[in-house]
């Protein structure tokens, strides 16, 4: 059977091979190989000694106890510049249920085979004589056979498997989803049986191994997956809470089914794991937030619950601080209020700066999502369209105070004040002011009315500031048609 492996594999193969080592594709990378697929990386197993490994390679590094020596190729291509090789090996106890309590180096390719997860992994491709690329396959556990079949099935006694790690439970789900597999019952009942054991796994492997899913491409089956194994549970319990909730007449799904749903939407579009995620927590404030039942009941400030259940949710998951602000960030601001003869640039303007515009294209992703979660046909209807307009026609007008044409430096040398909380809100109207008129964004007129708002008193301003925070947003018509044509409105 021949396979293109890449050159830098062939070459490491053919110096064991000549120091009468035997070498070995292993894994993930044999599995794809099978499956036409190309391969992530490319793992190598032999039954050379990690010492003898260093000799046959000067240039490699060996600081692990799993005999884990990596090879530098010098190749151009990233996923080849380091290759890992690893001694054939078994592996004792795992009373932590995450790594083994003792590593010993093996004879055979059978015995470093039997320690793995799943018979799609546990295949082996011999190279010898690869320069003519005559290679074998070692396939102990019919790997090949659930391969064709579309199985996920576990290295002898599932328990077993579990036991040694417990991040296999989340492993087998993310297989299936990866490669639309089925897991086979008794694998399966098994996951079920153990799901608690997830609890010994760090957060950090838990939240590695839960993007694979939601970056899968079946990431709304993975989700039901560990809802029905019983893992969600112990990952995030709070998208459970929407299971059996119905909604108003706005929806036709359980929030359970609508959050799911928006998350698929945002999968077949292939956005970013930030608009998967806040489309899978967007309403995850729901169950919490519920008054009344039936076709008439309400979710006020769900959007508020559910960012802040977001935050708890990333933040147990070890996502870094960036990462989940903008989350939850998109989760809190998904409800926003727009509607067509509603809208003035002012409110626009407003709605730009609580936003962020960095921020807009996701959070419109995110409302796609949350449309199409909820059963309409359209995920952009008119109304988007003609927020997309608007955005459009005031994006270069200011909305933060970073974009007026004085400072905070301007305020002090004006006034002859020294820093303090008196310039922010100075800053504050002043932004508020220019939202409503762009054209006062000029210095002559912001110098001016510095000089008039530092005569205020301390109340005076502070009354002026709150006002321009509380601002409602407004929205009403008046577009010019070249701008209207670019987003097919009226």
């Amino acid at each position: 059977m021949k396979f293109n492996i890449p050159e830098e594999i062939l070459n490491i193969a053919e110096k064991l091979e000549k120091n009468n080592f035997q070498t070995y594709l292993v894994g993930g990378c044999v599995r794809d190989l099978l499956m036409g697929r190309e391969p992530k990386d490319w793992d190598i197993t032999t039954d050379a000694k990690p010492q003898e490994i260093q000799k046959i390679f000067p240039e490699s590094v060996y600081e692990n106890k799993f005999g884990t020596v990596a090879i530098k190729t010098g190749s151009e291509n990233e996923k080849l510049k380091i290759v890992e090789i690893t001694t054939f090996r078994i592996e004792g106890k795992y009373t932590d249920k995450r790594h083994p309590d003792e590593v010993k180096f093996a004879k055979t390719i059978e015995e470093d085979l039997a320690r793995r997860d799943f018979t799609i992994n546990a295949i082996a491709l011999a190279l010898t004589n690869n320069k003519q690329l005559i290679s074998k396959l070692v396939d102990p556990f019919n790997g090949q056979a659930d391969i064709k079949n579309k199985i996920i099935r576990t290295v002898g006694n599932p328990i077993d498997r579990f036991n040694e790690d417990a991040l296999r439970l989340m492993r087998a789900i993310r297989f299936s989803v990866q490669l639309n597999f089925e897991i086979e019952e008794k694998t399966f009942k098994a996951v079920k049986k153990e799901a608690g054991l997830i609890e010994m796994i760090t957060k950090e492997r838990i939240r590695d191994e839960f993007i694979k899913i939601i970056t899968a491409p079946l990431a709304k089956k993975g989700i039901e997956l560990l809802e029905e194994s019983g893992l969600l549970k112990y990952i995030i319990p709070e998208l459970r809470e929407g299971i059996n909730t119905g909604q108003n007449k706005h929806h036709i799904y359980t929030v359970w089914e609508h959050n799911l749903r928006a998350l698929n939407y945002a999968v077949e579009k292939k956005y970013s794991l930030e608009i998967r995620l806040a489309s899978l927590f967007h309403d995850v404030g729901k169950p919490k937030t519920k008054v009344g039942e039936g076709l008439d009941c309400t979710f006020y400030n769900h959007e508020i619950i559910g960012a802040k259940m977001a935050a708890i949710i990333l933040d147990r998951l070890c996502f870094s601080k960036n990462f989940a602000e903008k989350v939850v960030h998109l989760v809190r601001c998904h409800l926003f209020y727009y509607n067509v003869g509603e809208v003035t640039e002012a409110g626009v303007r407003r709605f730009l700066r609580r936003v962020g515009p960095e921020n807009v294209d996701d959070l419109i992703k995110v409302r796609e999502a949350d449309r199409i979660g909820s059963g309409v046909p359209k995920a952009i209807p008119y109304k988007l369209r003609h927020l997309l307009f608007m955005i459009d026609k005031v994006k270069r007008d200011p909305v933060s105070a970073k974009m007026l044409k004085i400072n905070g430096e301007d305020v002090m040398e004006i006034l002859k004040i020294k820093p303090g909380p008196k310039i922010g809100k100075i800053l504050s109207v002043l932004l508020d002011e220019v939202i409503e008129n762009p054209q006062k964004n000029s210095k002559e007129d912001l110098k001016f009315r510095i000089g008039e708002l530092g005569k205020l008193s301390d109340d005076e301003l502070e009354n002026l500031a709150k006002q321009a925070k509380e601002k409602k947003e407004e929205f009403e018509g008046g577009i010019e048609e070249e701008i209207k044509k670019k987003y097919y409105v009226k």
